[in-house]
């Protein structure tokens, strides 16, 4: 989930096109006659997971998994005055339809888009003033694609093909074009997972966890699914003892209203962890909340959760978790804090 990613010194798009230039330039390619085709089947064709609200899907937190991810399938839309004024990306065939209304001192907008589509509305209000909303690329791997189409023209490389990519030709009835198995330009590495499941934790990259829990069921049980990846960590976190009906998961992330988990399965899970030798490194993720605990947040539509560790000030050790559904009024985080203070 990583390619083209801002958060890692040396793996941002511009480090991965010097490398993919060089490459060609390397093996004295000056010009392409065929087709550049991004494989993506990796994973099976379902890039979100089944149970997500529809006015999640076209914000940034709501990006799709695909076998090839670029720049966390994400892009960042210039707007003044409720105006679209330029994307920083290309999103190949894309059209927009612009409903925002100006108002109010804070960003309450929404994008709807879906993956694969070729539509996209903005709507909801935008302070009269330059600001920038974030939304889900609609297809990634074409995105990349265009992109590449740019860089060579840039280097003066003739490119005489089309872009495209598998799961585009299975949407057009094609036939699938696997990727030779000689012939290799380069290879490029993702950061290492220790670094990634840093950002997941830190800043709730929900793109990450959806791509790890279709990595389990693809390594686990040789399928890129959901379902497949789902069905491995319930039997994962059984096998460590946590009761089945308290772990009731629909996706990676935690996005989907359908998901349920206890706040004891939450700490069952971290006193596991806190036992495991890559658990330094895991801890390091975790951020600390305004009153000064290291512990990870979880927020959706009137719910609110947290789960951490702390040390109290007689030295005393917690593995707590707290949650609380259908709240009403605001506040929720300082009064939640009120009650994990006492632990203090």
């Amino acid at each position: 989930p990583t390619l083209g990613s801002w958060r890692y010194e040396g793996y941002n798009p511009e480090n991965f096109k010097q490398k993919l230039i060089k490459s060609l330039k390397d093996k004295g390619i000056s010009s392409i006659s065929g087709d550049l085709i991004i494989d993506d089947l990796y994973f099976d064709f379902q890039t979100v997971p089944g149970g997500w609200p529809w006015n999640d899907l076209g914000n940034y937190y709501g990006a799709g998994v695909w076998g090839v991810n670029w720049r966390e399938n994400q892009f960042d839309l210039r707007m003044a005055n409720g105006d679209i004024k330029k994307s920083n990306i290309d999103l190949p065939n894309v059209k927009w339809v612009n409903e925002v209304k100006t108002g109010g001192s804070s960003d309450q907008s929404l994008i709807f888009t879906a993956p694969h589509s070729d539509v996209a509305l903005v709507n909801g209000t935008l302070p009269s003033k330059a600001i920038t909303v974030s939304g889900a690329t609609p297809n990634p791997p074409l995105t990349l694609g265009e992109e590449i189409k740019i860089w060579l023209k840039e280097a003066g490389i003739e490119f005489k093909g089309k872009i495209t990519a598998t799961s585009q030709q299975k949407i057009e009835g094609q036939k699938i074009s696997f990727a030779p198995k000689n012939n290799l330009l380069m290879e490029y590495k993702s950061p290492t997972l220790d670094k990634i499941v840093f950002w997941f934790m830190r800043k709730s990259v929900n793109l990450y966890g959806e791509t790890l829990v279709k990595t389990l069921g693809k390594e686990k049980k040789n399928e890129g699914s959901f379902d497949a990846g789902i069905s491995y960590l319930k039997e994962f976190w059984k096998s460590k003892g946590i009761n089945a009906a308290m772990i009731n998961f629909a996706d990676g992330s935690g996005l989907s209203p359908q998901n349920y988990v206890s706040a004891r399965a939450e700490v069952q899970s971290l006193l596991w962890s806190q036992k495991q030798p890559w658990f330094k490194e895991f801890f390091e993720g975790f951020p600390t909340q305004a009153n000064g605990m290291k512990m990870k947040s979880g927020t959706m539509k009137d719910t609110k959760s947290f789960a951490g560790y702390h040390t109290a000030k007689n030295g005393k050790k917690y593995v707590f978790a707290i949650i609380i559904n259908n709240y009403q009024g605001g506040n929720i985080s300082n009064a939640l804090f009120e009650v994990l203070n006492e632990l203090k």
